[in-house]
């Protein structure tokens, strides 16, 4: 009933503009509470922020929000960090590289390879999983790497289990094949990563999705608000794309 009601909701969504400001959207999807942020992006801009103009992580959204010069359409935390708020894997700002590609495995979910990289370039917004960002030898304005990837070119990572009892608090972001609409989403219950995987790939019907992280998960819009409680790292904030 409940997947009916959603694509009802999509519908009139489409037809009278009834999404809201944000494009955001309460919906269930196999039994988990999710909030999901959908935005062509030929319509807005994506950055990341890290440290403020003291060289002081930002450390929450409710910090970095107030900083802005312009109303945010959406922000989230935006990957895996240490202890002092950097950047575990890739991070870069305003086309600098404030630290570089990681490909080891190990411990932990940045290291359940295969993992990726959410990046941006231009008017072009992208999940890749880092080999083949590495191969494409991209140069992006703004990039932070994750992981796992929750959707790898149409098919879940393959270490997910349907059965798994791991379910945690999630957020994570997926782009569409055609690369010109993107996927940010939070569960407000606890989720596993099978299950969250499946929200991007059959309900978003995103081609490349990436799990930024659990648990810390923080978004904020205009109408919503959910984590904050836990101090963050890097930061995505998602604007309207100014006029021409």
């Amino acid at each position: 009933m409940s997947n009916i009601l959603d694509i009802l909701f999509s519908i009139l969504c489409g037809l009278f503009g009834l999404c809201g400001q944000d494009d955001c959207r309460h919906l269930t999807y196999l039994d988990n509470k999710l909030f999901v942020c959908s935005y062509a992006v030929d319509d807005i801009s994506v950055e990341l922020f890290l440290r403020d103009s003291d060289d002081k992580p930002y450390g929450s959204l409710s910090r970095l929000a107030p900083v802005l010069d312009r109303q945010a359409h959406m922000l989230m935390n935006g990957g895996m960090y240490h202890s002092d708020l950097g950047a575990v894997g890739l991070y870069v700002e305003d086309g600098k590289q404030q630290k570089s590609i990681s490909t080891k495995g190990g411990w932990g979910n940045f290291h359940l390879l295969p993992n990726g990289v959410f990046w941006v370039k231009g008017d072009r917004v992208g999940v890749s999983e880092t080999k083949a960002f590495i191969k494409s030898r991209l140069k992006p304005d703004f990039a932070t790497q994750s992981g796992p990837m929750l959707v790898i070119d149409g098919k879940l990572h393959p270490r997910f289990l349907r059965d798994s009892d791991s379910r945690k608090i999630r957020n994570g972001v997926g782009v569409s094949r055609d690369g010109k609409t993107v996927h940010f989403a939070i569960s407000t219950g606890s989720v596993t990563f099978w299950d969250f995987g499946e929200l991007f790939r059959e309900k978003m019907k995103a081609h490349n999705a990436l799990f930024l992280d659990g648990t810390v998960s923080a978004l904020r819009t205009k109408e919503f608000r959910q984590g904050g409680w836990r101090q963050l790292g890097p930061l995505i904030g998602v604007f309207k794309k100014p006029q021409k």
